[in-house]
């Protein structure tokens, strides 16, 4: 089994970077695929094809048949797995190293000037103890991350079953690969064990594939809270409200002079005509 202190190293690293639900993950990856997968899984499929009997005595059979049983040994399939999904995580770790070296360079900045000088960028990212915070385009590259690492699980999920067909490991099996070695049957070792293997890294990716997706739902969730929050700190701005007419209705209106009653100019006009009119009358 090849060497993960490497990769772990690097993994261990996005720790630091990552949100509550993002160390999760990683602890699921190390424990249960790259150490289950380093201590017993390799042991388990490491005498697959010394084990491995067919009853023909036929030359070429037995490496014939095992070939077309298994296309590809289940343990080298499960380290690209790792290797693939892992890589969006190395992605994003890329990135934010990226950020915080920029971001030491403006802190280093700032601290240089004494007088503090408003023309200083201060550090968008990170803050005062070096921590990154998920916003802006690094939370964008967290997502797409998030995302990568789902259709990958996916993809080796439904490619297992492609590759290998049903999940059960059988204890023997006619071999039909070739005309030769037709109808000859082959015995695998130890069946039962490799099926529980399998279905329990069936289970840890689909465990994977959950975490990712609250994980999504927790970054959406606490970047709505944090806008609310914004929001509500902003100044208030006043808004105008609509003022109470000044003016009361012409019966109410009085003149500043003489104290009588105001009538509309409609009913100042008929009023006029009648007394014209009764003053032609009178004549």
């Amino acid at each position: 089994m090849s060497d993960w202190s490497y990769l772990s190293k690097l993994l261990h690293k996005v720790q630091a970077h990552s949100t509550v639900v993002g160390k999760i993950w990683m602890s699921v990856l190390f424990l249960f695929r790259i150490f289950v997968l380093g201590a017993a899984a390799d042991n388990v499929w490491k005498d697959e094809l010394s084990e491995f009997y067919c009853d023909s005595r036929e030359p070429g059979c037995k490496h014939s048949c095992y070939n077309w049983m298994f296309p590809i040994s289940y343990v080298h399939y499960w380290v690209l797995q790792i290797i693939f999904v892992s890589t969006p995580t190395l992605v994003y770790l890329g990135h934010a190293v990226l950020i915080i070296h920029r971001e030491k360079k403006l802190l280093e900045q700032e601290k240089s000037r004494k007088n503090g000088n408003n023309g200083v960028k201060k550090p968008k990212y990170t803050d005062e103890r070096g921590k990154v915070q998920i916003k802006g385009i690094l939370f964008c590259t967290y997502m797409t991350q998030l995302v990568f690492k789902i259709i990958m699980e996916i993809g080796f999920t439904i490619g297992q079953f492609y590759v290998f067909g049903p999940l059960y490991v059988v204890s023997s099996f006619h071999c039909q690969n070739s005309p030769l070695c037709a109808h000859h049957v082959c015995y695998i070792s130890r069946p039962t064990e490799k099926t529980i293997f399998i279905l329990f890294m069936l289970a840890v990716s689909g465990g994977s594939v959950l975490l990712n997706i609250v994980e999504i739902i927790y970054l959406l969730y606490k970047k709505k809270q944090s806008a609310k929050k914004e929001f509500e700190t902003q100044p208030h701005v006043l808004h105008a409200e609509p003022c109470a007419p000044t003016k009361p209705p012409w019966g109410a209106m009085t003149n500043q002079y003489n104290s009588y009653n105001m009538l509309p100019l409609h009913s100042r006009a008929s009023t006029n005509f009648t007394s014209e009119d009764n003053h032609v009358d009178a004549k």
